[in-house]
């Protein structure tokens, strides 16, 4: 089980340090994240990641999902293997891409449905599926399918992709929790640039319990 561990905490602001332990090594929080979208960091190897301190990776579930597929990656010994990579990795759900393939894609209340960028295939994303495939790459951090509205958006369009996001990760929580093994489900905040929205959006997931995390503080 992960468990957070705050180190420090600011006398001024609600601001803090900690340290998120996960099956594959430590985080430390605040992080900077290197995005591997398709497996790997551009330019640079995992040795010279692990040279200048890198904790953990990002990796995109659409991509992966498209190439090199699931069951490539589930014959290499998951995306740790192939990437060779044995620290933590978080994958995101594909959800940007809901929002930056807007002209190949249809979002529906059972998913996004949309056309590969690579072959024009036709493929429908669940939240379900998406829980599936980061199951499979053994993520150690897994995002949920979300929406996500362009920008500027009017505060209907913000809100309605609050709600579904919501709706979907309902849905997604439940895909997780019949699934045994480490990886941790996050809650993603949507909301646009709305202040009350993003907060309506965040609490959502703290009342939800995202994390199956134990909270130590030292």
């Amino acid at each position: 089980m992960f468990k957070f561990e705050i180190i420090k905490k600011s006398m001024t602001s609600r601001a803090r340090r900690g340290k998120l332990h996960t099956s594959h090594g430590i985080v430390e929080t605040p992080n900077f994240i290197p995005c591997g979208t398709q497996g790997t960091v551009k330019a640079m190897t995992p040795l010279q990641l692990k040279e200048i301190g890198t904790q953990i990776i990002l990796a995109n579930t659409y991509h992966l999902y498209l190439r090199p597929g699931i069951e490539l990656i589930k014959k290499a010994g998951g995306l740790h293997k192939m990437m060779n990579w044995d620290g933590p990795l978080l994958t995101d759900s594909g959800g940007f891409q809901v929002f930056s393939l807007l002209d190949i894609r249809d979002v529906s209340e059972e998913g996004v449905e949309f056309s590969s960028h690579v072959d024009g295939s036709k493929h429908l994303l669940t939240p379900e599926k998406v829980v599936e495939a980061e199951l499979a790459f053994g993520s150690d951090i897994m995002m949920p399918l979300d929406e996500c509205p362009g920008y500027p958006c009017s505060k209907k369009e913000a809100e309605d992709a609050v709600k579904r996001t919501a709706r979907w990760a309902k849905r997604a929580k439940k895909a997780w929790e019949k699934a045994p093994g480490n990886s941790e489900l996050f809650g993603i905040v949507q909301g646009s640039t709305f202040k009350d929205l993003r907060e309506r959006s965040a609490e959502f997931d703290h009342r939800n319990r995202f994390q199956r995390l134990r909270y130590r503080r030292t």
